[in-house]
């Protein structure tokens, strides 16, 4: 997943916050990764979720991010990861 995410773009910098992995665009963060505990499934975390409608995004009680749970017993979806993280790339921009 991390090199996923690193290979979008030569401005995505790996970094440590909180004492999670987020992901930054030019120094401004824009996804994370984590573990669910109610779900027990690691998810992406989308720092300015709400700005986005995708049906596959979870809110819950969060007011700004959004995750999108990952199933560990499947491939990653991983055109669907990579569109949903370029628009948070084109979102920081």
């Amino acid at each position: 997943m991390r090199d996923i995410i690193l290979a979008l773009d030569k401005d995505v910098s790996p970094a440590w916050r909180y004492g999670m992995p987020f992901f930054l665009y030019k120094g401004k963060r824009f996804c994370y990764l984590w573990y669910h505990k109610k779900f027990k499934q690691p998810y992406l975390g989308i720092v300015d979720g709400s700005r986005f409608t995708d049906s596959f995004l979870i809110q819950e009680n969060r007011s700004k991010m959004k995750i999108m749970l990952l199933d560990p017993d499947k491939d990653l979806p991983i055109k669907k990861i990579t569109s949903l993280l370029k628009k948070c790339i084109a979102n920081v921009a």
